[in-house]
Order: structure tokens, then sequence, then C-alpha cells
């Protein structure tokens, strides 16, 4: 496992940020981590990188402890913060320089070059960093991120506030990175998790509330809810679909168009069906709409 983290628990003063979070990371995983704003994410990417201790729990990474071997483990992560820190007043090649100082990295040079093709960075690399858009200097913080080649990366928020087209850049630099290297990756776009994640973590008031492969992570819902999107041909009043057996909810969507909501486990739709024949109309078109992440996320995290 690149990362284990074991019954960790972290309190600011009277505040419990975590409570007894417990899981694993598999070498050459991506994995996302999301949740509510102040649910503990960003606390959690700070204990496994080194930056605070925990109050109790274990966690390592690669087989070194956090805090008995917190140098080692600094060597084996690279790590980019939710505000990006950097210096302004520095070029872009030269701040990698100066990154791969800290390092002690032999054979300099090439190990820039690396990272200035793999970010897209080349043509902007004499450039001062201050002068640079969102997005390049969020390439930037990646190529500081993995410039001494670590085997794990925690990514914390790395496309926020880019652009629809820096973000699918910054997406697919994440992917192709993820194939040789461990991957924790916090984001609120739950499209981005989809795409990219192969695992998914939920956290919610400093708990996990789910935790399983992406295909799987529908399952981690209790509640049995439908979501019926069907169209009429006649014209329909809200308080005649909330009396179908099993409507708990009744939206308008446009002219003869709904979306219905059940908490039935059976199936609605024959009662939709029987409502339409009963009332001489038509069902012109009905879909039974699949739960999105958004929606699980929604579920867990109320």
């Amino acid at each position: 496992m690149s990362i284990i983290v074991k019954d960790v628990t972290k309190i600011y003063g009277k505040q419990k940020a975590l409570n007894k979070v417990t899981f694993e990371i598999k070498t050459g995983e991506i994995v996302g981590f999301i949740g509510p704003n102040g649910a503990g994410k960003s606390t959690m990417m700070k204990i496994i990188t080194g930056f605070i201790p925990q109050t109790s729990g274990d966690v390592s990474v690669n087989g070194h402890d956090v805090v008995e071997q917190s140098m080692l483990v600094r060597k084996n992560i690279g790590y980019l913060p939710e505000n990006n820190p950097l210096y302004l007043d520095m070029y872009v090649k030269e701040y990698l320089e100066y990154v791969a100082g800290l390092y002690n990295l032999k054979k300099v040079s090439s190990h820039i070059k690396e990272m200035l093709e793999r970010t897209g960075l080349v043509k902007e690399q004499n450039k001062k960093i201050g002068a640079l858009s969102k997005g390049f200097k969020q390439r930037v913080g990646l190529a500081q991120a993995m410039i001494h080649n670590p085997n794990v990366l925690i990514l914390d928020e790395p496309t926020s506030g880019l652009d629809p087209n820096q973000i699918v850049e910054i997406r697919n630099l994440i992917s192709e990175v993820g194939k040789e290297k461990t991957v924790m990756l916090s984001t609120h776009i739950m499209q981005e998790v989809e795409a990219i994640c192969q695992r998914i973590i939920i956290i919610n008031k400093g708990n996990i509330v789910a935790n399983d492969y992406t295909q799987n992570i529908h399952t981690q819902t209790n509640i049995n809810t439908q979501t019926i999107v069907v169209e009429f041909n006649k014209t329909v009043k809200a308080k005649q679909l909330e009396a179908i057996k099993g409507i708990v909810k009744v939206i308008n969507i446009k002219e003869n168009n709904w979306l219905l909501q059940s908490n039935f486990d059976d199936d609605i739709r024959a009662n939709i069906f029987d409502f339409a024949v009963k009332n001489k109309m038509v069902v012109l078109s009905m879909q039974k709409k699949e739960k999105s992440l958004e929606d699980i996320f929604q579920e867990l995290t109320k």
C-alpha cells in the first residue's frame, strides 16, 4: 500500500476535524477524496504530507511513518496545496531550479527539461510566474510537485479557478501521471472524479461515509430513490401527479415534461402508465434517471 491511514483523529481546540479516519490507497491508484467544505479533506492531506501532526492514530506512506520518518515521507510525496503558494517574482525555470536544489537533485537540467515538457511549460519557462495565467500557475505547481519523481502525488483542488479548457488539460495531465504514480485527488468537480478516479472516498464532518470503486459507489447510499423523467401528450397538474402511488416529489421541467421522484423500492413506471390510461393521456416518453455521483454525494453529506 502507498498510503495507510488508521484511526486518525485531529482535534483543533474543542473542534474535532477528523474522527478515527481509516482508509488505504494502493500503489498506482488514482483516488478521489471528496467532501463538503470543512469536512476534513485538507486536514487529512496535510497530515499525510507531514505538514501537521494528527492528534491520534497512525499514517504511513510507502511504509514510512509520517511523524517518526517525516523526511523520508516528504521525499516520496509530491504535494500541490489548494492555494498553490509560488514565488511570483521568480521565473518559471529559475523556480524549478530552486525546488530541485531543495531536494538535492542531481542532473538538475534534465529534471527541469522533463517537467517543462510534461506540464507544457516549455514556452513559458523564461516568464515570471506572476505574469502567468491561473492555468499555467497550476502547471508550475504540478511541476514542482513532480520534479523529484515522487511515488505519491497529493493534489488539493488542482483545477480550482480554471476555465473549461484548462481543466481538461490539467485533468489529462493527472490521468497520464496516474499511470505510473499513486494519486490522491481532492476536488469539488464530480465529473472530474468520475472521469479520472478509479476509487472514491467521501468524507463528511470528519468521518468516512463512503469508500469504494467508482463503478460501485452508487451502492453506498441507503436511500432507495427513483427519478423518472416523463412527457405526456396533454397538460397535467402537479397535484394529479402527486397522487400517484409512490411519488414523493414532482418538478415541472417544461410544458408537459415532468420529473417524478419516488422512495419506493419497486419500479413506479407501471403506476405512471396506469395514471395516464385512467386520465386518457399518452406517455410520449419516459426514462428512469440513474443516480449521478452528485446525487450520491448530496445524499451522504446532507
